[in-house]
């Protein structure tokens, strides 16, 4: 957990740098600035988060039902690469609030009040305690039912704001 919140804290300060330049430069009337700052406000979606939830979901209900061996390779090859690509993702839509409140924009950090950030806290929780889950056969066999309706909810559910 300890490498998640390094992660997480140095790509928020990196994106912050790179938003707060192309911020000052684009306040310099260079139009280099407004294109950085389209390019990191592109990512910058709560939605992005319900796709790699439902993948991520997929794989959770894989690893409740697939030996070890098999589950270890999902855990591997998924979940881990979706977990470090949520907190990357979300660090990076932090950092870019951030650079905008430091530049005087003080209502963006309201953004983060988005309930679909919520789903970065599920695939969180969930990569967090997947050892717990796995070890035992009534919580294996609970989280199997909820990871696939979470799934199939991120896959066909409007979610609509």
């Amino acid at each position: 957990m300890s490498k998640a919140l390094t992660s997480f804290a140095l790509v928020a300060v990196l994106t912050a740098l790179l938003m707060a330049l192309s911020l000052a430069v684009a306040r310099h009337g260079y139009p280099y600035g407004v294109t950085g700052v389209k390019r990191l406000d592109g990512i910058a979606d709560a939605g992005s988060f319900l796709p790699l939830a439902a993948v991520y979901f997929f794989s959770a209900l894989l690893m409740m039902i697939l030996p070890i061996r098999a589950a270890g390779v999902v855990l591997t090859n998924a979940a881990d690469a979706i977990f470090w690509a949520t907190i990357v993702l979300f660090a990076t839509i932090v950092g870019g609030l951030v650079a905008r409140w430091a530049f005087g924009q003080s209502g963006v950090l309201w953004a983060l009040l988005n309930w679909r950030f919520l789903f970065v806290a599920a695939i969180v929780g969930c990569h967090v305690t997947m050892n717990e889950l796995r070890r035992n056969v009534l919580l294996r066999s609970l989280f199997f039912v909820i990871f696939a309706a979470a799934t199939l909810a991120c896959l066909f559910w409007s979610f609509a704001a």
